[in-house]
């Protein structure tokens, strides 16, 4: 199949291609979708359970373990964690990562209907059971709202107006509104007069339950009756008459109503200092983040005199930002790229060969952009660093090609048979070679589990990229060629009579003399670097760029969240004195809306603060973070402090993670103590140990006299019922204002003027109130596990941790791992890692199970290129000696061992492979010709040089880059060590091990002639 040949021939077709490509790529620039990062199905969902008047404990027999036994009949489902507080359970459902995520919402149906017919089952007093599965959006566009002066109910008006008005924008899927003032009506009888008057607290609830419910007044034919009208005020509330034993009473005689914020609110936000409430905006999944966010911009820009004066929108995260300046940036990386291709090239080819090859780059890259749009693959990190990845191999097509085709046309060939040449000798082992590179990175991308996912844009750019750069450098570079090279009138040549091909076959000639020499040193320096290797610091995905992280406060299980805020406040102050700082917003009670895919959403706990920091850059981070954590050690002893770095990735929880799984609570505590004790003991590298199950509550639990309860006709819930009306007080009803449903509480005065002790119980039977210590034996104090976790239905307590900045999780891990060996446990108990190192297990497990098969393929392809086994041989011998350039630059740059590295040793493999299989393919070409076998390495091999080492600079300057991106560094400096060391492999150790392997061969044939001469 002669298509160089024909692409020159037939130039208008070829014309047609390039228009396509060029015109097309520039259009799908603008025509893609663009994320920060690219999306991954979260298979998670919850399940909520609420149980008043329990226990952790009891909430954990009764409710969790039903439940858990029914949802674990699903097949897809891994891992089921509950989380159990007094009064409520939480199901957290992890489902099996190989789960597709088009399985997924037919797996939450499935979900819904078991647990619809478990619930059937739970205790009366459980209130209801809600499947929640709705963990996808992301509110990427996230403000906080801020309205000094305002009253709570002008923050919900505003709030409300503000969601109306943002979800008419186009694109915008959802909108996210959070830490809006909760308020209630209490009503607080007068005690003296409902005692006096036997006023039963039931007749007052019912009263203010009734005054505004809503209820079905039945039909006359087709005519619909209503409810009568309400009371929807504090106003009309207060002018409600009560029927008190054949008498009405006005309800504002016997009542002081007051509408007040609630006392334990569950979720407290402030920006800067200031009160504020969220909000966040989500994009559909079909559009531009980058114009959804300039039209939600646009849009607030224009309602902006609609609103009072004095609110402020302040942003936390702009997510279309990030996108649109990642976006410029690959625009730069790529001119930059190109350029430094051009550049070299015209030093060392010329700058016609520039051109020609500095285009065919173009095209491809462009070209990939065409694809990407009708397969549904967003601009994004990963999509993006696909192409420069592939950079490499993408040059080093249309160089062969194009070096080929000039040195035959330097020759006196004409173009079109030197294009032909040139794509008849290479084409198939370029091919080969590019499907092995595709091959290479197969297992990342279609791992199974969340990394697979979260990589698959990654291959899929890099298998177009690959293909198509293989395609145009048979079509497009030729012609090029046709139009830019020049063929030599004379015939002669002296493309190899200079002093570096001098050189090199000077090299060449040593390296044949002491062969066995060579390839021992060269073996020896791979066992040195593997060796090495093993010192390099291993991190899971790097930090992020976006200067922002995270803090994590808890203060003793129980603690209220005004005194919890109140620390945090202390914490805001000092961060206000940091120059460094640029904004902080402050979330007590819970965490923030889910603003990025990999943002570890919290869970409700009013002993719990969480801040989200942003800095000037995120270089100013590091010593941030530690003077955060030196100050909130002094002045905030009692608490718990951990800042977080922002990471890529789909990780973001706790790096280090110890479950501890048994029957016992109490035993479960214990291990986590003696746990806590050998963690401290083995590394000091540790920050901010925690254990999830937190401290013990005292409870007081009355002691019901049952004999004197029983005699007056008062009940255990009787009892609990005085209690809660003396304290948090007894919901009755709402208040119904537009689409805000305002609790209404009855509840004994607040101000101390009666004690607990003096508490009253209503005695049905009597018609009157009885003291309570008239109907208990005091009160006990208990203590009691408020927050138990359970994991697969078995009690679990974890214990956390963080890393100090200077220090690698994997060596924190590897030392944690040696101490916890031997460490004893009681009959019926055990440890597991979670953490990072879970994460990790469960990536490369999914690339693991991937890899023999790819492994496989690229070795079956290697060997039908040659059709025998000893040219395969030699070019696999190569493949592990691509870790020594990897173990030097990683080693003197400091730089750990990422994911992303990874992807830059399976690139640099992928090249690595690809020279040498050109280069043996020329060696067997030539030896046709040239009998002897030195001199044939020897040609092949200087015939080799030139487009081998421009490729690999080509590539190592095209890294530039990206040594400034923290996302991919370490892959960059991957590259650019690992090829600078490969190229040398590449000119040295296959002319080598090839006489090494046919040495044999060569004496025989020469000893057969010798015979046949004689």
């Amino acid at each position: 199949m002669k298509i160089a040949r024909g692409s020159i021939e037939k130039p208008i077709l070829t014309w047609i291609l390039i228009l396509v490509m060029f015109f097309g790529g520039i259009a799908s620039f603008f025509s893609l979708g663009r994320l920060e990062d690219p999306a991954f199905t979260i298979k998670t969902a919850v399940v909520y359970s609420s149980y008043p008047g329990a226990s952790a404990e009891e909430v954990s027999v009764e409710v969790s373990e039903p439940l858990e036994s029914a949802i674990q009949q699903l097949g897809e489902v891994d891992t089921i964690t509950s989380i159990n507080t007094p009064g409520a359970s939480l199901l957290e459902i992890e489902l099996d990562p190989k789960t597709g995520g088009d399985e997924v919402p037919a797996v939450w149906t499935e979900l819904r209907a078991k647990v619809g017919e478990a619930a059937k089952f739970l205790p009366q007093g459980v209130e209801y059971t809600v499947v929640n599965d709705d963990f996808g959006d992301v509110f990427g566009i996230y403000f906080a709202v801020t309205a000094e002066g305002y009253s709570d109910a002008e923050k919900h008006d505003l709030a409300r107006f503000l969601r109306r008005e943002l979800l008419t924008v186009d694109g915008v899927a959802n909108v996210d509104v959070a830490g809006l003032p909760q308020e209630a009506i209490y009503a607080t009888p007068d005690m003296a007069l409902t005692v006096n008057q036997n006023i039963p607290p039931g007749a007052l609830e019912e009263a203010i339950a009734a005054a505004d419910d809503i209820t079905p007044a039945g039909t006359a034919g087709q005519t619909r009756f209503t409810v009568p009208e309400g009371s929807d005020t504090l106003e009309e509330l207060s002018g409600l008459n009560v029927g008190i034993s054949g008498e009405i009473v006005r309800l504002s005689d016997l009542v002081t109503l007051s509408r007040e914020r609630i006392g334990d609110p569950t979720l407290l936000i402030r920006h800067n200092g200031t009160e504020a409430f969220t909000l966040g905006v989500a994009g559909l999944d079909t559009e531009n983040i980058v114009e959804v966010g300039k039209r939600v911009e646009a849009h607030l820009t224009r309602i902006a005199d609609q609103l009072p004066a004095g609110v402020e929108l302040k942003p936390i995260y702009q997510q279309h930002r990030i996108v649109e300046a990642a976006s410029n940036d690959f625009v730069v990386n790529l001119a930059m790229s190109v350029a430094i291709v051009l550049v070299v090239l015209a030093l060392f080819m010329g700058v016609r060969a520039a051109v020609v090859v500095g285009a065919t780059l173009l095209l491809t890259v462009l070209g990939t952009l065409v694809f990407m749009l009708p397969f549904g693959i967003e601009m994004e990190r990963i999509s993006l660093g696909a192409l420069i990845i592939a950079m490499g191999m993408l040059v080093d097509n249309a160089i062969v090609v194009a070096e080929g085709m000039q040195t035959s046309m330097q020759r006196g060939m004409s173009s079109r048979d030197a294009a032909d040449e040139a794509a008849q000798k290479t084409q198939i082992p370029l091919l080969g070679a590019t499907v092995i590179g595709i091959v290479a990175f197969a297992p990342i991308g279609l791992s199974p589990d969340a990394t697979g996912e979260f990589m698959f844009s990654l291959f899929a750019v890099i298998t177009i990229s690959l293909l198509l750069s293989w395609f145009l450098a048979i079509t497009i570079t030729p012609l090029l060629g046709h139009y830019f090279f020049k063929t030599n009138l004379d015939g002669t040549s002296e493309s190899y009579d200079g002093p570096v091909f001098r050189a090199y076959a000077g090299l060449l000639k040593w390296a044949s003399r002491w062969r066995w020499w060579v390839a021992t040193a060269l073996i020896g320096i791979t066992v040195l670097c593997f060796y090495g290797f093993g010192q390099i610091k291993q991190q899971f995905f790097p930090n992020s760029s976006t200067p922002m992280f995270y803090v994590h406060y808890w203060k003793e299980q129980g603690t209220p969240i005004q005194e919890t805020s109140a620390d945090l406040d202390v914490l805001e102050r000092w961060l206000d004195q940091q120059d460094s700082v640029e904004a902080t917003t402050t979330f007590v009670g819970n965490g923030a809306t889910r603003f990025m895919l990999n943002y570890t959403t919290q869970r409700e706990n009013s002993a719990y603060g969480h801040m989200l920091v942003r800095t000037q850059t995120s270089e100013q981070i590091p010593a941030l973070r530690d003077a955060l954590q030196g100050f909130a050690a002094e002045a905030l002893p009692d608490g718990d402090l951990r800042t977080v770095a922002m990471v890529f990735g789909t990780g973001g929880g706790n790096p280090i993670q110890l479950r501890i799984s048994g029957p016992d609570g109490a035993v479960l505590r214990e291990l986590a103590e003696q746990a806590e004790a050998r963690m401290r003991q083995t590394t000091d590298q540790l920050t901010g140990i925690s254990i999830d199950w937190r401290q013990r509550e005292i409870v007081l639990r009355p002691d019901y006299a049952e004999d004197r309860a029983e005699a007056i006709g008062v009940t255990r819930r009787d009892i609990a019922d005085s209690l809660n009306f003396a304290s948090d007080g007894v919901i009755s009803g709402v208040m119904r204002e537009k689409d805000r449903q305002i609790p209404i509480y009855v509840r004994a005065p607040q101000d101390g003027s009666v004690a607990l002790a003096d508490a009253l119980v209503y005695s049905q039977p009597l018609q009157a109130f009885v003291p309570i210590e008239q109907v208990i034996d005091g009160f006990t104090p208990i203590p009691q596990d408020t927050l138990i976790f359970r994991r697969n239905r078995q009690p679990t307590i974890t214990l956390a941790a963080g890393v100090s900045q200077e220090a690698s999780v994997a060596d924190v891990q590897s030392q944690l791992d040696r101490a916890f060996a031997d460490m004893p446990l009681p009959r019926g108990y055990a440890i597991e890692w979670g953490g990072e190192k879970e994460d990790s297990k469960e990536a490369q497990e999914g690339l693991i199970g991937q890899l023999p098969l790819a492994l496989l393929t690229m070795i079956i392809i290697t060997v039908m290129l040659f059709n025998a086994l000893r040219q395969p041989l030699i070019i696999w011998l190569l493949v592990p000696m691509a870790v020594n350039g990897v173990t030097l630059g990683l080693l003197g740059t400091g730089l750990p061992f990422t994911f992303t590295a990874l992807l830059g040793l399976l690139s640099l493999s992928g090249m690595l492979i690809k020279n040498g299989i050109v280069l043996v393919e020329e060696i067997d070409i030539t030896r046709r010709d040239l009998p002897d076998l030195r001199d044939a390495i020897r040609q092949a091999s200087i015939s080799r040089m030139r487009p081998v080492v421009l490729a690999a600079a080509t590539t190592i300057l095209g890294m530039i880059p990206l040594l400034s991106d923290p996302f991919y560094i370490s892959m960059a400096v991957t590259i650019m060590a690992g090829l600078a060391f490969a190229t040398v492999l590449t000119l040295v150790a296959v002319p080598v091990f090839y006489e090494l392997f046919f040495a044999r061969d060569a004496k025989m044939q020469a000893q057969a002639a010798t015979n046949a001469t004689a």
